[in-house]
């Protein structure tokens, strides 16, 4: 039987999500530990998890390479792999990516929304694709098994880190900017170029990232991937629901602002909406992936392509990507 695994998440985590996510049959998820914080401080975070992985391990497990996904599945619980949404956690020292890599960190954007010491993020007014020490980094990365992740980055940078990879990289969480054009989705020629490298796009729920926000439907969102599939291939795509599930509204500021700015900075909501948007009620949280497979099959997607969308996709490329080069 084919796993559900999702591409992205930052839930507020509790024991009631954990048992949401095996109510939900999520045998895997990417889970978001750092976002701006530095090394010692993604550390910390590293801490917290082991925390709730020694209070919950009827529940929950660190996963580290792919089998671990059968193994999530044969015991009953969810694999929880560790992902960064910015490069802070390795400052200024590559050294740090494999350090990280060791720790469990199988995911890292080279940016989230501004200009890194790796490329350029997507709220950019100039673009100016990958760094001397992205380029580094990026060849790093590929030596340990560490999955660049460009879902926050802006176009020549994430065409250029598709063209620099010697390894398949991914867009965890992100959609079609022709179906919604918002700046975190992506264009038809980043899609295209990441499929044809052997890339994964994980489609969002995030209500920004969908046409009519919070109002977007079920079907809207499962026809946009019927079509994605048809341009991608439906081998290329998966869920990345960029679930930020029960966290307060103090959370998405410190994701917009960190530690880069003293003035507020509203991202993709507005002064009139500064927190989080209401979830579309199709998917409040990790009980609802049945909903989006009964939207995909809705569609005319037949069995086995809606599996190989709910999870059999990333379960591939994890088994390709988690190991060092040459051994994944």
């Amino acid at each position: 039987m084919t796993p559900v695994i999702d591409g992205l998440q930052y839930a507020n985590w509790s024991e009631k999500v954990f048992r949401q996510l095996r109510e939900g049959g999520v045998d895997a998820v990417h889970v978001t530990i750092t976002y701006h914080e530095t090394f010692r401080e993604t550390v910390l975070n590293i801490e917290a998890w082991n925390c709730w992985f020694e209070r919950f391990p009827d529940l929950i497990f660190q996963g580290k390479t792919a089998a671990d996904v059968a193994l999530a599945r044969e015991t009953g619980r969810t694999a929880i792999f560790f992902g960064s949404q910015n490069p802070s956690c390795i400052e200024a020292d590559i050294g740090l990516v494999e350090v990280l890599h060791t720790l469990g960190l199988r995911f890292m954007q080279l940016t989230y929304n501004n200009q890194s010491l790796l490329a350029t993020g997507c709220y950019e007014a100039e673009d100016g694709g990958l760094t001397r020490m992205g380029r580094e980094v990026v060849a790093e990365m590929n030596r340990v098994g560490l999955v660049i992740d460009m879902s926050h980055s802006a176009e020549r940078s994430t065409l250029e880190a598709i063209a620099h990879s010697t390894r398949p990289i991914a867009i965890t969480h992100a959609n079609p900017a022709s179906w919604h054009p918002a700046l975190r989705n992506k264009s038809e020629h980043v899609l295209k170029a990441l499929a044809e490298s052997g890339g994964m796009l994980g489609f969002s729920v995030y209500p920004h990232h969908l046409k009519n926000g919070s109002a977007c439907t079920l079907q809207d969102f499962c026809d946009m991937i019927a079509r994605t599939a048809d341009l991608m291939g439906p081998e290329r795509i998966g869920i990345g629901t960029d679930l930020c599930q029960d966290q307060p509204d103090s959370v998405v500021e410190w994701m917009r602002v960190g530690r880069w700015t003293k003035k507020i900075d509203y991202g993709e909501g507005n002064a009139a909406a500064p927190g989080f948007p209401p979830m579309p009620d199709w998917f409040a949280d990790n009980q609802d992936f049945s909903r989006i497979a009964a939207g995909l099959r809705a569609t005319g997607m037949d069995a086995d392509t809606v599996a190989a969308v709910m999870g059999g996709n990333w379960l591939r490329f994890f088994e390709a990507s988690f190991g060092p080069a040459g051994k994944a």
